[in-house]
């Protein structure tokens, strides 16, 4: 039984197997309609989401599927004190796959630990988000053709922000890929990152703080939005919310086939007057994660589909 708790879990060639798989949901979508009748998905959200939830949960109704779960942990057990292993020992009684998204790190790995059944991380704290990350990946191979000899700008909040460690994590896997990582100094990317992913691995990467400096020569710019959330106090985040913001005159600098991605939601960091721009496809990459998504219930719950 395999879980995923990190874009690692797959070496290249399963991704690669993964992502074709997503292709071919993309182009037949009624050859996948009836493949998971009978399953079902527990999504166990713990902390808010639209995107990811809805997501997982479209992609099992498409695939023929029911899901059950929760959406706020108040509205769990986990408001009694129930912990996480016992959560999902319960919960592999009652579905053949979850998707958890928790607050606090580690949390989906101490459930895939207990689980009878495939656990995947839909989020924990500022760790991982490895299906955003399976989104991204397949949102540039489809619109790229490739994810070998890009130039990435990560902007924003590269701190705190799960989608960024995720991404980096599984380009460096590929050739010639080099990272602008661009930031004020108080949302830098961490150390373990800079020191013992990129360093350690030699990969080419820069850092900058002016989104200007570092637009020109990119292939993908991957915006985040600056997260409540993670911040301890109101004033630091009130002071940092609108360090960048993407607009027309800066989409001016970019090169024409550059693209630009964001995981969504967007708050201020890019104006609505780029929406309109070709280059803007985090819509499309919406679209995209009910792909991934599907791909990787299919797999996990090794459904062959003729």
């Amino acid at each position: 039984m395999k879980h995923l708790m990190s874009p690692l879990d797959f070496t290249v060639e399963e991704l690669d197997k993964l992502l074709d798989l997503a292709n071919d949901i993309e182009k037949n979508p009624s050859k996948y309609a009836h493949a998971c009748e009978g399953k079902k998905l527990a999504t166990t959200f713990y902390e808010p989401s639209t995107r990811t939830r809805l997501s997982f949960e479209a992609a099992m109704l498409n695939l023929g599927g029911n899901i059950l779960g929760f959406s706020n942990a108040a509205s769990s057990s986990a408001a009694k004190g129930e912990s996480v292993a016992d959560t999902i020992r319960m919960i592999s009684c009652y579905a053949d796959i979850c998707a958890m998204r928790h607050p606090k790190e580690g949390a989906p790995l101490v459930a895939a630990l207990n689980s009878s059944i495939p656990v995947i991380n839909a989020g924990d704290g500022g760790h991982q988000h490895p299906t955003q990350t399976l989104t991204d990946l397949l949102t540039i191979r489809s619109l790229k053709g490739r994810l070998d000899n890009l130039k990435i700008g990560l902007c924003g909040d590269l701190k705190f922000g799960r989608t960024v460690h995720s991404l980096i994590n599984a380009l460096i896997r590929y050739p010639n890929i080099s990272f602008v990582l661009i930031s004020p100094d108080e949302l830098q990317i961490p150390s373990y990152i800079r020191e013992d992913i990129l360093g350690k691995n030699n990969i080419s990467f820069e850092e900058v703080v002016r989104l200007e400096d570092a637009i020109t020569d990119l292939d993908i710019l991957y915006m985040t939005r600056v997260q409540r959330e993670r911040f301890f106090n109101e004033e630091d985040y009130i002071r940092m919310k609108d360090f960048y913001i993407l607009d027309k005159p800066k989409m001016n600098l970019a090169k024409e086939d550059m693209l630009v991605l964001h995981p969504l939601p967007r708050v201020n960091e890019i104006s609505v007057e780029v929406d309109n721009d070709p280059r803007a496809v985090y819509f499309e990459q919406v679209q995209y994660g009910v792909y991934v998504r599907m791909a990787l219930i299919l797999t996990l719950l090794e459904v062959q589909v003729c």
